[in-house]
């Protein structure tokens, strides 16, 4: 089976492109503290106009749908109180919003949250946005599947370049909570 470092021509340890990367990703990688070596945390140089999944997998290769995640942010809302959490889930699925995030949130309504919402409060591009180096205080909800993957390529927080990072990796960044049935 091949695995997303498969794809790219150079693959390096994150830490060593950190000009490359945005500032709060790049931040959370100088100051490491997960279980896991941060050096499992690998970057690889992608245009930028072929960050979205469908591109990418077109031009990287088709099997690689299989081994993408996607980090996307939510709102959840109850009684005038907003709350921002991210949702890392596998490509080919999409993250149930309204219902697990909705009932995990303890929120009365969800939804995708909007574009400039998701990037001013993350500091990260749209079409780049990884759970690595989210604001602290978010939720960060992990698909069972995502956890269980020995790799995925998700973004770098720019729309240039993706990290390929270990499922269980991703199960262990501060705040992550692993949900089955977190996306279908």
């Amino acid at each position: 089976m091949s695995t997303p470092m498969d794809a790219f021509a150079e693959v390096r340890p994150a830490v060593e492109c950190l000009d490359l990367l945005t500032a709060p990703v790049a931040e959370a990688l100088r100051t490491w503290r997960g279980p896991e070596p941060v050096e499992q945390v690998l970057f690889v140089d992608t245009d930028p106009d072929k960050a979205d999944t469908a591109v990418l997998v077109e031009n990287y290769g088709s099997w690689l749908l299989e081994q993408s995640a996607n980090c996307v942010v939510v709102a959840g809302k109850r009684g005038g109180e907003t709350t921002l959490a991210a949702c890392v889930v596998l490509a080919h699925t999409r993250a149930d919003v309204n219902g697990v995030v909705r009932r995990h949130l303890g929120a009365r309504k969800a939804s995708f949250a909007p574009m400039d919402t998701a990037t001013g409060e993350s500091g990260m591009e749209f079409g780049g946005i990884t759970p690595i180096g989210l604001p602290a205080d978010w939720p960060l909800l992990v698909d069972a599947a995502v956890a269980d993957t020995p790799y995925a390529l998700i973004g770098s927080g720019a729309r240039r370049g993706k990290l390929i990072v270990p499922g269980k990796l991703l199960a262990a960044l501060p705040g992550a909570a692993v949900l089955e049935g977190l996306a279908a």
